[in-house]
């Protein structure tokens, strides 16, 4: 299974891995399955970061690429679904994310409790 992990997810998963659930936590390092963290992500994380929101390890990105996580840069295809999705979830990150996952075929691992809303396959982490 493939999975794309909303930016929490990723979060948890490199700081607080308690915070995930334990199937998620087996999700995530099942070497059968193919785990990916969107650029969006990074930039989001980045972002809250800078402004104090939480405190982001140095060297995060390669961190999770030495973990295993796999690198999902954005396509213009990405970028145009997010306009034709329902109004559903107003945060562009994770509209950006809601597009990545429908287009690459990715079951999108999250606790946001919005997202179910859109039809997608979801992993409550």
């Amino acid at each position: 299974m493939n999975f794309l992990v909303d930016s929490h997810v990723a979060y948890w998963a490199m700081t607080r891995p308690a915070e995930l659930s334990p199937a998620a936590r087996a999700k995530l390092t099942d070497p059968n399955n193919g785990v990916f963290v969107s650029a969006a992500s990074i930039w989001e994380l980045e972002i809250k970061a800078r402004k104090g929101k939480l405190l982001l390890p140095h060297g995060f990105a390669e961190t999770l690429r030495e973990e295993r996580f796999d690198e999902l840069p954005i396509t213009w295809e990405h970028a145009q679904l997010t306009t034709q999705l329902p109004m559903i979830h107003r945060d562009p990150f994770d509209r950006l994310l809601i597009a990545q996952a429908l287009v690459e075929g990715l079951v999108f691992m999250t606790r946001d409790a919005i997202i179910p809303e859109y039809d997608l396959p979801i992993f409550r982490a």
